[in-house]
């Protein structure tokens, strides 16, 4: 058995037999699992409890997978989302991805595939896995799972997607790392005009909160021409 070091996964599934074959496997190879039968109970628990993944039916009474997915992304989640549905044809896959999820599966599916790309998808959406959820980040003790730092005796919050900044300059310390590297590996996405800019507001807003002279940066530095750096001094 593979130990997942504490990775939290959601299963939102309505069919009961599929629903806790997920569960027995995934449990198996060490996650934790919890689920929810419903879109009205998957939105109820992610809106109360943090997750590493999500694995989302599409098919689902009460809300829909595709409405339950626009309102999380539409919301600032930041958790990677799998969709699970019978629905095979290629426009559906596209469409599914177009609403913010990170990889799409077809019923039937093997569960050493889903394995794979859960592995795949964790790998790809969580590049600051290897600094874990709490960290130093500068002179701040970095809570990623409370989506708080603190220093001394001072707190600030941070959204998910600067928890997922912090943690990949906190994986990649003293290198440079260009705009089109950051938007990659944090948005998912390929670097556009609209990206380059997405990436400096959000550098500007995270350097408000934890530098001590946001104009004259320590920990975010800018090199010119080519990106940012966190350094550790």
């Amino acid at each position: 058995m593979l130990m997942q070091q504490d990775t939290a996964i959601l299963v939102v599934e309505d069919e009961p037999a599929i629903r806790e074959g997920l569960v027995d496997f995934l449990e198996f190879h060490g996650f934790t699992v919890a689920v929810a039968e419903d879109g009205l109970q998957a939105e109820r628990t992610v809106g109360a409890q943090r997750f590493d993944l999500i694995l989302l039916d599409l098919m689902l009474p009460q809300i829909s997978g595709e409405q339950l997915c626009t309102r999380w992304r539409q919301q600032g989640l930041a958790t990677p989302i799998i969709m699970v549905t019978a629905k095979g044809l290629e426009q559906e896959r596209i469409a599914g991805l177009d609403l913010g999820a990170d990889d799409y599966v077809t019923k039937p599916f093997s569960l050493e595939e889903l394995l794979a790309r859960i592995k795949a998808v964790l790998r790809r959406t969580d590049p600051g896995r290897s600094v874990g959820k709490q960290f130093a980040f500068g002179d701040w003790q970095v809570d990623v799972a409370a989506l708080k730092a603190v220093r001394s005796q001072q707190q600030i919050e941070i959204s998910p997607r600067e928890a997922q900044i912090i943690q990949y300059f906190a994986a990649n310390p003293n290198r440079v790392i260009s705009r089109e590297e950051l938007y990659e590996k944090v948005w998912h996405d390929q670097m556009t005009d609209l990206g380059t800019r997405t990436v400096d507001v959000h550098i500007a807003k995270l350097r408000a909160k934890i530098e001590q002279d946001p104009a004259n940066p320590q920990i975010i530095t800018t090199v010119r021409g080519a990106g940012y750096r966190y350094d550790t001094g």
